[in-house]
């Protein structure tokens, strides 16, 4: 799958040189060369793996672009170009969203390593994002918050309860017997929990994940083993 780079750069023989290189390096490239041309770019929606902002075109400059691209949630990486090296235009340009920057003129080999780098990153964090948020229709699981969201409303889970819930998810597909459940929330909260405990725990999830808990979608009893979290 080719990745695409949105490029904003107004000098024509910069261009083709960056388009040759990125297209050789088996990225998809688009360019536009004025502040309004990205900005229609990227409203139509495209997937850009990267931007590739020059500071100064003739209609605005590559900082308030970014701007504009992080008002709306975008993590997209962005990369400037700028012909000047000097503190405020460093600090300028990341203090509008930028992830680096390259000061003309540059070789392309260390553009493409940049590029590489800020695509790494970006993966790391999607990943890292991926796994920290679970959804299951209208349930949101947030790993790295500890909490859960169902229907946009922030459920009343207790500490046990969301221990539970996020054992079965996290091992979901899986038939967990009530043995392994009862040795794993043992082992994570240090506090005693039997068999009719289980019981109780696993009935008030239900109520408060399941729209209809009587019939049970996501948190199934498999008769005779234990329980399994069906996505």
């Amino acid at each position: 799958m080719r990745r695409k780079i949105l490029l904003l750069e107004d000098d024509l023989s910069l261009v083709d040189g960056l388009v040759y290189t990125l297209q050789r390096e088996g990225y998809e490239v688009s360019v536009a060369r004025t502040v309004r041309e990205a900005r229609r770019a990227l409203q139509q929606g495209e997937d850009y793996a990267l931007l590739l902002l020059d500071v100064t075109l003739p209609d605005g400059t590559g900082f308030a672009l970014c701007e504009e691209v992080r008002a709306s949630d975008s993590q997209v990486p962005i990369l400037f170009l700028t012909a000047a090296d000097e503190e405020v235009h460093v600090i300028r340009g990341l203090d509008s969203g930028g992830d680096d920057y390259l000061t003309k003129p540059f070789r392309l080999g260390e553009l493409c390593s940049r590029i590489r780098a800020l695509l790494r990153r970006s993966q790391v964090q999607a990943d890292t994002q991926s796994k920290e948020l679970l959804c299951f229709g209208t349930l949101q699981i947030h790993l790295g918050e500890n909490r859960v969201w169902k229907d946009k409303e922030l459920l009343p889970l207790t500490a046990m309860e969301y221990r539970l819930l996020c054992l079965l998810v996290q091992n979901r597909g899986k038939i967990l017997t009530r043995e392994v459940l009862l040795e794993r929330l043992w082992d994570q909260s240090g506090s005693f929990v039997d068999d009719n405990t289980l019981s109780v725990h696993i009935r008030r999830l239900r109520e408060k994940i399941e729209e209809y808990p009587s019939i049970p979608k996501h948190l199934l009893t498999v008769r005779g083993f234990g329980y399994q979290w069906k996505e």
